[in-house]
């Protein structure tokens, strides 16, 4: 049984199940997840694209298709008992069916675990008792769960898997393209697209030869977007579908909404912004508990800030559309992060991520 309650889990699930079905081709997938999971052969019984949330607020508005979501899983573990169950990140909620299978005897693989290294670190007491082997991708998470006595093995970037390589910038000095990755769910959307359009039109404002482009993710409907474009912007933006990748071949820069699509753009060597908005309650909570100075995956594996932050209050289209033209200006600084930025994707280990982890689940059910 796989769990991965987001369309960046979905698809590193979708490369583990293919990596496991190499080593065993009669292994049966059940489970939670989107498209990609069941395009990898996994019988879907909850689709992840009902529970996705972030803020500690915004799971109310979620909270009876979590309930939903929750309760299924639940009897899924009871009737079927399965040799193994994997969860991928989605801690709230994969931390409570891990106690489900901890009480029935199924053993729990955690891939992409819970940040706890940056916030609510109460949580690594909880995974030391309900999960049997963690496997973590970035570079110093290995070490912090090693320090807690909990089985882990760091098995690199699954990113690295996915093909992603630095791309050659504007070569032919056309226009360059901006990229707007205001996330892979409706409510970040809708906290991050307006602002990031405004921002948008203040660029073009004072650059005449720029083109815009929005990231439209899998997870999204394109009518959602379009709506939102045609309320805050008076320009002809494309829309360019198929998730960040997508987007990513073609654009110079990029405004993003934190999280792993920051990766993606490092590992193309793309030089962003970066902004984060969420309610102004689940802002002052979280702030409260954050460990860590940073909270873009870039600077965290960098260990300073390589690229801006601009985050709840300081997100605004004034502070963005000045942090991309001040880098746009200068070629020395577009360059510098161009290379911080491939040094990143030398941080994250190379490729087989997914293989990796294949072994490790593969060795934990023939234990079983």
């Amino acid at each position: 049984m796989i769990i991965a309650g987001e369309a960046s889990g979905d698809i590193h699930g979708a490369r583990l199940v293919s990596a496991m079905k190499g080593r065993n081709n009669d292994l049966h997938f059940c489970g939670i997840g989107g498209d990609a999971l069941r395009d990898a052969g996994v019988e879907i019984i909850h689709n992840a694209s009902t529970l996705a949330v972030v803020g500690i607020t915004e799971v109310f508005s979620k909270v009876f298709s979590l309930i939903k979501g929750m309760a299924g899983a639940k009897r899924l573990l009871k009737s079927l008992k399965p040799g193994l169950l994997i969860l991928i990140d989605f801690p709230d909620f994969n931390l409570k069916v891990a106690a489900t299978a901890k009480k029935l005897g199924i053993p729990v693989l955690y891939y992409i675990s819970p940040q706890v290294w940056a916030w609510r670190q109460g949580r690594v007491k909880k995974i030391k008792k309900l999960v049997n082997h963690l496997a973590v991708i970035l570079p110093f998470e290995e070490e912090f769960f090693k320090k807690h006595g909990i089985p882990v093995s760091y098995v690199g970037h699954p990113l690295l898997d996915g093909g992603l390589s630095p791309v050659k910038l504007n070569e032919k000095k056309d226009a360059p393209l901006i990229g707007l990755l205001p996330g892979s769910r409706d409510s970040e959307i809708a906290r991050h697209l307006p602002v990031m359009l405004e921002a948008a039109s203040l660029i073009v404002k004072k650059m005449n030869r720029v083109k815009i482009a929005v990231s439209l993710a899998p997870t999204v409907e394109r009518e959602y977007v379009e709506k939102i474009i045609e309320k805050y912007c008076a320009y002809d933006y494309d829309i360019i579908s198929g998730g960040a990748d997508q987007i990513l071949k073609t654009c110079s820069f990029v405004v993003a909404a934190s999280g792993t699509v920051t990766l993606e753009a490092a590992i193309a060597g793309i030089p962003m912004v970066i902004i984060y908005k969420v309610s102004p309650v689940s802002y002052r909570l979280g702030k409260a508990m954050i460990k860590v100075p940073n909270i873009c995956l870039v600077n965290l594996i960098a260990g300073r800030e390589i690229v801006p932050e601009l985050i709840q209050e300081r997100a605004t289209p004034d502070n963005i559309a000045g942090e991309v033209l001040k880098i746009l200006g200068d070629s020395d600084k577009i360059e510098s992060m161009r290379k911080e930025l491939i040094g990143i994707r030398n941080l994250l280990g190379g490729s087989g991520a997914s293989e990796r982890v294949a072994d490790i689940a593969i060795s934990m059910l023939t234990d079983v």
